[in-house]
């Protein structure tokens, strides 16, 4: 029987991604409001942000709360090189995702043995000095005023200046971030990052590097962060430091909770449920934050392993023990 199911469900798990593909590119051709089409574009923008976080704190079990501060950096190399020095946004795009990887070396590097809150502190204290030399920076970075007529992308003929046409540019790197991280923790490297995540000193003794991978692994979410920061920043058209607060570092790490960490498509659910939430809640103003904490409370007593996480999963211990104690009464 599983056998006959699982071979009806093959062809569903090998073209559904692409039929999801083609239905999210179609988006645009039949959403005619400006508002639901920004709407998605924060979608597909936190939700490679989220994944980008879920590669750190789900597949290798570091705990990074600070995933702002390589937002911030990315979002100020592409806007300081792109209104100063005129260089192309698809220049931008990868230099900015490297200076981001660059930050998360030197962030990993001097943590590479500490874990848990620890961690979290240190990732923390990174995110708000990334955040204060924005605002002090005033030579550089504007200070208070910010970065304003930030450009906007242009290929070819296109000019990607409404939520319309930037929705693609969103969609592309959300893909492209899927695609890539699918093949990266289905590798040798990814499975050295769950092999330190479920045991550290394991898998030291099997020959795993674990300074190493800790350190790619930081520079590989910062990388993609800083991807999608320089994306950002033409998308707004105008940063200043207020937008990269410890807020925003517990929004994203909630869409990674909410969805399910160390799952691919997890950080998408996040995404969608947390900016949806958000939109409903916005006429109660600051109190949505007390939502969003009690949806957390809630997901982590109920569904700890996310929206997305397998009920067999390590993160639903609770599940698996009263499975095991019923079949023990039988």
């Amino acid at each position: 029987m599983k056998d006959k199911l699982y071979g009806v469900l093959a062809p569903v798990k090998k073209y559904g991604l692409f039929v999801a593909i083609g239905i999210l590119a179609l988006l645009p051709m039949v959403v005619s409001k400006t508002y639901i089409l920004g709407l998605l574009c924060r979608v597909l923008m936190y939700a490679t942000l989220a994944g980008s976080l879920n590669v750190i704190n789900g597949y290798s079990g570091q705990m990074c709360i600070g995933h702002a501060g390589f937002f911030c950096i990315g979002s100020y190399v592409e806007a300081i090189l792109a209104t100063r020095m005129g260089i192309s946004f698809w220049v931008l795009l990868p230099l900015a995702g490297a200076a981001a990887a660059l930050m998360g070396l030197f962030v990993a590097l001097p943590t590479l043995k500490m874990r848990g809150v620890y961690l979290a502190i240190i990732t923390l204290g990174f995110s708000e000095i990334i955040r204060l030399l924005a605002l002090n920076w005033t030579d550089v970075t504007g200070g208070a005023m910010g970065i304003k007529n930030i450009p906007v992308p242009r290929l070819g003929g296109i000019e990607f200046s409404n939520a319309r046409t930037y929705y693609y540019i969103f969609l592309a790197i959300a893909v492209l971030f899927l695609f890539i991280t699918r093949r990266v923790i289905r590798s040798r490297l990814g499975r050295a990052w769950m092999s330190i995540r479920e045991d550290q000193l394991a898998a030291r003794s099997l020959g795993v590097n674990t300074p190493a991978y800790k350190a790619v692994n930081f520079m590989y979410g910062a990388f993609w962060a800083g991807i999608i920061g320089a994306a950002y920043a033409p998308y707004a058209r105008f940063i200043d430091s207020t937008i990269y607060t410890l807020d925003e570092g517990f929004n994203i790490l909630s869409m990674v909770i909410v969805g399910g960490m160390g799952t691919l498509t997890g950080p998408l659910a996040g995404s969608v449920v947390i900016n949806v939430l958000t939109e409903l809640l916005r006429p109660i103003g600051q109190w949505r934050m007390v939502a969003y904490g009690v949806l957390i409370i809630v997901m982590m007593w109920f569904r700890p392993q996310g929206l997305i996480g397998a009920s067999d999963s390590v993160l639903a211990g609770r599940d698996i023990k009263m499975k095991k104690s019923g079949e023990g009464a039988k």
